[in-house]
């Protein structure tokens, strides 16, 4: 499945994110596990003591991977316009959808504690992240000071996430970027707003 050197604990904590994403936590068993990422059982619970263990493994990895590639975007150069702007038009496979977003629609990981909080705590990241992005906006005044940052950095999560349960309704990504149009269209009459309010 794997090529090149992979450890046994890398190649398990791979499988483990992939098949979340697949199947979610219940449809992800240990010997599901085990076949993708060629490893016996003895070497699963020799570096994990189960599946609750190596899940949340998973779901870290999957968070930092998360943070990074949002963080490669936002903290670019350019306005806070242009820097939301390619957050929002970033390249994504709409159609699989976000692998922590999707974490949030899991039964399992939602109720259990240690499951749930790199999740909630990578999406409030983002929501932080962007409001602050936003703020430097209006500070600079490249935005009606009318724009509240912390509830657009909301909508803007929201349109992100909405938009890939969207698309993965209609079965095609159209769906998606006519929210990401929408949220830059209201975006952009804030700035277009403060310049004229400027002159």
């Amino acid at each position: 499945m794997y090529t090149g050197p992979m450890s046994t604990p890398e190649r398990l904590i791979e499988s483990t994110r992939e098949l979340l994403w697949e199947r979610g936590y219940v449809g992800t068993s240990p010997k599901a596990i085990q076949q993708h990422a060629g490893a016996g059982q003895g070497s699963m619970y020799h570096h994990f003591t189960g599946k609750p263990d190596l899940a949340l493994a998973a779901i870290r990895r999957t968070a930092e991977e998360m943070r990074a590639t949002a963080e490669a975007v936002l903290g670019g150069s350019g306005s806070a316009y242009a820097r939301v702007e390619a957050y929002l038009l970033r390249e994504r496979d709409v159609l699989r959808g976000c692998p922590v977003g999707r974490l949030t629609m899991d039964p399992d990981v939602i109720a259990s504690d240690a499951l749930r909080a790199p999740v909630t705590e990578t999406l409030d990241w983002l929501r932080d992240r962007l409001a602050g992005i936003l703020e430097e906006g209006v500070a600079q005044g490249e935005f009606t000071d009318a724009l509240v940052p912390r509830e657009i950095a909301s909508a803007v999560v929201a349109t992100v996430q909405g938009g890939y349960v969207l698309a993965r309704s209609s079965g095609a990504p159209a769906a998606f970027d006519a929210a990401v149009r929408g949220l830059l269209t209201l975006l952009g009459a804030c700035a277009a707003s403060s310049r004229t309010t400027r002159h």
